[in-house]
């Protein structure tokens, strides 16, 4: 069966891409992952593997045309398969003109049993996980698949964070007793962008292939539900459902400050596609984002500006933790101005002048507008969901108030967590397909800010805990007093454990230093299967790991710590 070649999208925004060069030609013999063209958009260039291997069959749009995205431009297929079988069959006209309902509808097969609107973390999942269970499936994306973690957020950015990494370890070299004989670090952001872009393929046709290799149909346009819970795509298509899984996603929250409209003012999209590192980067809003594209950037050679209308950083952390994440990173040369509430952004040409109540202005060369997202509810169309503040409100099955139509992910603003659409996309798909049974619980699902350090968390803060609890009890460990940590060149940061004082149960694990990101899990399991202080002390950790600053902190909860040193009374 031959297989279509598509015109990818490179970024949310695009719509279109040229073909700039095959490097086939009709007949030749590919392997998957081979390169055989050449694209270019208004942001990027790029080149296009193969997904499969055989022939070169069809060349359906030559060099140098512009092919809107999705749209199919070759085929590859069988040695002895004819290319004439694989274009649209031409339907000759009658003269018989079409209704206007015809032309504007076409019915489509109408024995879905579920299908998915949204092909990021919830809604690829949710379709896999339903037809794992035996149910005919569609899923339709607006975009590329994999969704806003995929594509421009979790893992692109970690590639960016990855780098800075490197250069910070590079500038540590020396102290360690490794002499690099040229001081100059030197970044190219076109082989920056090529690596991110190839991450970002292999995994985004990954997902495209476990759907195909589940049978689920794949449907390429903007789905939305009609009053009589069909799923439209394109305004053109109708998909008949049993149940509808509207699992849309999230987009860029948007700010009302005069002059944000300048072109020096990006998004997070636009940032991972900015071809030369700024000199100056003011970051509008230092939550989860902003700090970790600031710090990213920072490393990567600019002069990087926080400015945060809330007291701190981040201020979902636990706020000891926030704390010593703004000292760690205004160390390393980033700037954090907090209570700060941007009057005006003043394009001057050159430079941005951004105004701040109160305060001194800040000068840059480049703005990121980085103040969170809200729920893509492109989807619902005709259907009445109830929302609450443009979330759509689900019961713990991921039920919508319609009956039969689930809404697992962003959309709900519940957890806007990619890990947690996962969970939400399996539940929401083993109720669609096998009635309401199983539930989501977000006790354990942990939050990672992905920093040098690291930051993560689980549970309740200790401000939480406190108001929730009479009797608390909080446990600490320095990763300063680690092993490894100090091996590692990595001892910064602290583990730091609550618990209930009277039954010993854990309400909050909180990380900041080396591997946090892994060692959470740890703290996830420990709370999922409510393991008590007392048996998480009389566990044996590995030495010298990171995770044992984990079970040092435990120990601390009960004053049992042993390579802390006794508090003088």
């Amino acid at each position: 069966m031959a297989f279509e070649i598509i015109m990818p999208k490179a970024g949310i925004d695009m719509t279109e891409g040229q073909i700039v060069k095959w490097l086939k030609s009709e007949g030749d013999a590919v392997t998957e992952g081979e390169i055989i063209l050449e694209i270019m958009t208004d942001k990027t260039s790029m080149e296009i593997e193969a997904e499969a291997s055989g022939i070169l069959l069809k060349i359906v749009h030559p060099d140098g045309d512009t092919v809107p995205i999705a749209e199919v431009i070759g085929y590859i297929g069988a040695e002895n398969e004819s290319a004439d079988t694989l274009m649209p069959e031409e339907i000759e006209d009658t003269g018989e003109k079409e209704s206007d309902e015809d032309k504007k509808m076409i019915r489509l097969e109408d024995n879905y049993q579920v299908v998915v609107i949204g092909g990021g973390p919830a809604g690829y999942v949710a379709a896999i996980r339903a037809a794992q269970l035996g149910a005919r499936v569609a899923i339709v994306e607006k975009g590329t698949f994999g969704g806003t973690c995929l594509n421009v957020g979790c893992i692109p950015t970690k590639t960016y964070l990855k780098n800075a990494e490197i250069i910070e370890h590079i500038h540590a070299a020396a102290s360690r007793g490794i002499i690099i004989d040229s001081s100059m670090i030197k970044v190219d952001m076109e082989k920056v962008q090529e690596y991110k872009n190839g991450v970002v393929k292999k995994l985004t046709s990954g997902v495209v292939a476990l759907l195909k290799s589940n049978g689920v149909d794949i449907y390429q346009g903007l789905g939305k539900i009609n009053k009589n819970k069909d799923v439209v795509v394109n305004d053109s298509q109708i998909i008949k459902a049993d149940k509808i899984i509207l699992a849309g996603g999230s987009k860029a929250s948007k700010i009302n400050i005069p002059g944000i409209e300048s072109e020096k003012v990006l998004t997070s999209d636009d940032l991972l596609a900015i071809k030369e590192v700024p000199e100056t980067l003011a970051v509008i809003g230092g939550g989860v984002i902003g700090t970790e594209m600031g710090q990213s950037f920072a490393g990567l050679g600019s002069k990087v500006i926080i400015i945060e209308m809330m007291d701190r950083i981040v201020p979902t952390l636990d706020q000891e933790v926030s704390a010593e994440l703004n000292r760690i990173i205004q160390k390393k040369g980033m700037k954090v101005i907090t209570n700060a509430r941007i009057t005006e952004i003043v394009d001057k040409g050159d430079k941005l002048e951004i105004h701040i109540d109160g305060k001194e202005s800040v000068i840059a060369d480049k703005a990121l507008i980085s103040i969170g997202r809200i729920p893509d509810l492109d989807g619902v169309g005709e259907v009445k969901l109830e929302t609450e503040r443009g979330k759509i409100k689900v019961n713990t099955f991921m039920e919508t108030s319609v009956k039969g139509v689930y809404a697992p992910g962003d959309v709900n603003g519940i957890k806007m967590l990619a890990h947690v659409a996962f969970r939400m996309g399996e539940v929401a798909a083993e109720n669609a397909v096998k009635g309401n049974h199983r539930e989501v619980k977000l006790l354990s699902a942990p939050s990672v800010v992905y920093t040098s350090p690291e930051v993560a968390q689980v549970g309740l803060t200790e401000e939480q805990a406190r108001e929730k609890y009479e009797d608390i009890r909080i446990g600490r460990f320095s990763f300063a007093a680690n092993g490894r940590a100090l091996a590692s060149g990595d001892a910064v940061g602290f583990v730091k454990v609550i618990a209930d004082n009277r039954y010993g149960e854990v309400l909050g694990v909180h990380i900041i230093g080396p591997s946090a990101a892994e060692i959470i899990t740890q703290a996830s399991l420990i709370m999922e299967m409510e393991i008590t202080v007392d048996e998480v002390v009389n566990t044996i950790y590995g030495h010298p790991t990171y995770s044992e600053a984990l079970a040092e902190a435990f120990a601390d909860v009960l004053g049992e710590a042993i390579h802390i040193p006794k508090k003088k009374k």
